[in-house]
């Protein structure tokens, strides 16, 4: 078995994910007017989609359960696929909508099953690196498929840019069924042992933590277009640069967040929301002028997805004993403060209390994950060698 190449298809799904996911951001003002909604409507097909990854992922990767984790991840990116050509394919906005949800479901468990996969093909040292190469495919949407989709759905149509997004479903679905390795049977869960392993205090504060992490990111990153816009005084051509280097950010940090997680998962947790929190309280100064801007949105890139890999294992670390329900669960985790950081960040506007009081706020949320990490640092030590995979 090629350990990379395994990993490479696994980041190929990811990468097909994170295109399908952000892209109808950029998309909002064409999807609304090619299918006669207002833009609030239009982003309703970006909140349907959370939501299917919330409520799908656990009941996803429960059914999936029984049967080995390849047959599972390449039929996840099938039914990602059949989302992406149903979107296309979709007549209307209603049919666009339910089309969204059916690619939603794929989401949640892949991410979930994946990390397990990931974890099982590299030695207990490196596992946290494994996962973090699996993520770099999301990290890289960020800077190559989003925008690419966004340009294709802005010359050609939105339908040409999800079916070029299937078309990532396919590559991605003969590279896991080539390069993954067979894996025997799984087994039935025993669901009601499962959740009770869910509701234990420290899974909980383990997810908790990730929806603190992901709704500090989220918070700013929402509105970080107007943020630049005001405080900034950026016009649209550098805002776009901004939001390239983000994903640049997002790479970087990923990659480092894997090694140091590997190293001491508690620990890398914590001064990664340490330094999300300094960045976030010193970007509103160093965003006055567009040198600073672009140093800060860098080191907030990259802070953010550093937290990604720690975050991920500590919630399969928490829950060893049904690690891919826990993981599945932590990638909606990462929605719900998705959801959070921008309904903060719109309630601070709406305050009337400014832009720069949107990283401030994010900022507030570093320090309710540090409290969470400090609860239960006492545990996190004697889990580090326990076997996720």
């Amino acid at each position: 078995m090629n350990t990379r190449l395994a990993l490479l298809a696994l980041a190929v799904g990811a990468f097909g994910i994170g295109t399908t996911e952000f892209s109808p951001m950029g998309l909002l003002p064409v999807l609304s007017t090619d299918l006669h909604v207002s833009v609030p409507a239009a982003g309703m097909l970006v909140t349907a989609y959370a939501l299917g990854v919330m409520a799908g992922a656990p009941v996803v990767t429960l059914l999936l359960a029984r049967f080995p984790r390849k047959a599972s991840l390449v039929a996840l990116m099938g039914v990602f696929t059949i989302g992406n050509v149903m979107s296309a394919l979709a007549p209307g906005y209603d049919t666009l909508l339910i089309a969204r949800v059916v690619t939603s479901l794929a989401h949640g468990a892949f991410f979930g099953l994946g990390s397990i996969e990931a974890a099982s093909l590299v030695a207990p040292a490196r596992r946290a690196s494994a996962i973090a190469s699996m993520f770099m495919g999301l990290t890289i949407a960020n800077i190559f498929g989003v925008p690419t989709a966004t340009w294709v759905g802005e010359a050609i149509g939105w339908r040409m840019a999800f079916g070029a997004t299937a078309g990532l479903g396919v590559l991605a679905m003969a590279m896991a069924q080539l390069a993954l390795p067979a894996g025997g049977e799984g087994k039935m869960p025993a669901v009601r042992q499962e959740l009770r392993v869910l509701v234990r205090p420290e899974v909980l504060r383990a997810l908790a933590t990730t929806v603190m992490g992901a709704g500090a990111m989220f918070t700013l990153y929402t509105y970080i277009a107007p943020v630049l816009a005001h405080v900034t005084g950026a016009g649209d051509t550098f805002i776009t640069a901004m939001l390239a280097l983000v994903g640049v950010g997002f790479s970087i940090g990923n990659a480092i967040g894997g090694k140091m997680a590997d190293r001491d998962l508690t620990r890398s947790t914590t001064l990664f929301l340490v330094g999300l929190g300094v960045i976030m309280l010193a970007l509103p100064w160093a965003a006055l002028t567009h040198v600073g801007a672009t140093i800060a949105i860098l080191l907030w890139g990259a802070a953010t997805f550093a937290l990604v890999p720690p975050l991920q294992m500590r919630v399969m670390q928490a829950a060893h004993e049904a690690p891919g329900l826990a993981s599945s669960i932590n990638i909606g985790a990462f929605n719900m403060g998705n959801a959070l950081g921008a309904a903060l960040g719109g309630a601070v506007l709406s305050a009337g209390l400014g832009f720069p009081a949107v990283s401030y706020a994010g900022a507030a949320l570093t320090l309710v994950g540090l409290a969470l990490v400090w609860m239960g640092r006492s545990r996190d030590g004697s889990r580090s060698a326990v076997d996720v995979a």
